[in-house]
């Protein structure tokens, strides 16, 4: 039986994380725009690292980089791809460790979703508003009713929680948990917590904000 629980969520991903590490060699060009866009600054942030593919694209901007991820497998993973020019930390999206206003950069980047309640995922928008400086900006993104995999609307109010199974070789299916957003439901959100909303897109199927932390004067 699935464990809907953020423990569970890294259960998953502890399991899966060698071969799902193989499948996701490349940054997204979503990223790859926001990083490029960015000046060179002191200190980044990657929220649910993953294999560190993403915090690569950071290191070429920032003179630190940290990079979270609750799956130890998938540290592993990133260790051997971003070598020692990024600290790797197995840490929670909703409790963030890092002092107030240390980061100058950030991305959060199909993690959110997989925060299994709107307390949890609310309070890591609050973390990241947290731990940003005034001039601060993060790249954030969820999966949408927007994408071809769902029979739901993009201008559907409310999103829904699902299970997507990852397929391990041998036919082993495990299920992982994801909070589909739905557009207005994830700007909403976002507009609830302590970012502010600087821009939204959906593309390929994502909602992506750039946000910064509301009311911080630089």
């Amino acid at each position: 039986m699935e464990d809907r629980s953020r423990a569970g969520v890294r259960q998953t991903y502890e399991r899966i994380g060698d071969h799902f590490s193989k499948t996701r060699e490349y940054a997204w060009p979503e990223v790859e725009s926001f990083v490029a866009d960015a000046a060179a600054v002191d200190t980044a942030l990657d929220i649910g690292c993953g294999n560190g593919r993403h915090a690569e694209l950071l290191a070429s901007v920032a003179d630190r980089v940290v990079a979270l991820d609750a799956s130890r497998a998938l540290l592993t993973e990133a260790r051997a791809r971003v070598g020692p020019r990024v600290s790797l930390v197995q840490g929670d999206a909703t409790t963030l460790p890092l002092r107030d206003e240390a980061v100058d950069l950030a991305v959060y980047v199909a993690t959110l979703h997989h925060l299994p309640t709107a307390a949890d995922r609310r309070a890591s928008l609050d973390e990241l508003a947290r731990v940003l400086a005034p001039d601060g900006r993060a790249l954030v993104s969820a999966w949408s009713t927007a994408h071809d995999r769902f029979d739901a609307s993009a201008d559907a109010e409310e999103g829904f929680d699902t299970t997507v199974d990852w397929t391990l070789p041998g036919g082993e299916t495990v299920p992982r948990f994801y909070h589909i957003y739905a557009p207005a439901e994830f700007e909403r959100d976002v507009e609830a917590s302590d970012l502010e909303l600087h821009s939204l897109e959906l593309s390929s199927g994502n909602c992506y904000a750039v946000v910064g932390p509301e009311g911080k004067v630089p």
